[in-house]
């Protein structure tokens, strides 16, 4: 989430122009036991949740299991933002 966060500075040149988080998906490569998704997904939600509270930070979200992501990664996650004309 911190490179995501770090990438819309980037294009927005400042953080005050987000409005709000719109959507988060994410995908956590898995074995083929493991069930928890949504609780590695949770870190990304909860910390946006706490960076613009409840009112903004509050988003549409999905979680999936994969049995393998590209590089060999764990986590891939993607976020839609609405940002403010500035």
């Amino acid at each position: 989430m911190l490179m995501i966060l770090a990438s819309l500075k980037d294009f927005t040149s400042d953080l005050d122009r987000v409005k709000r988080m719109v959507r988060l998906f994410g995908m956590v490569n898995g074995g083929p036991d493991f069930r928890d998704y949504p609780k590695v997904i949770d870190g990304a939600s909860d910390f946006v949740c706490e960076l613009w509270g409840p009112e903004f930070g509050q988003h549409a979200r999905t979680a999936i299991g994969a049995g393998g992501l590209p590089h060999d990664i764990v986590v891939e996650i993607n976020g839609e933002f609405e940002i403010v004309d500035g």
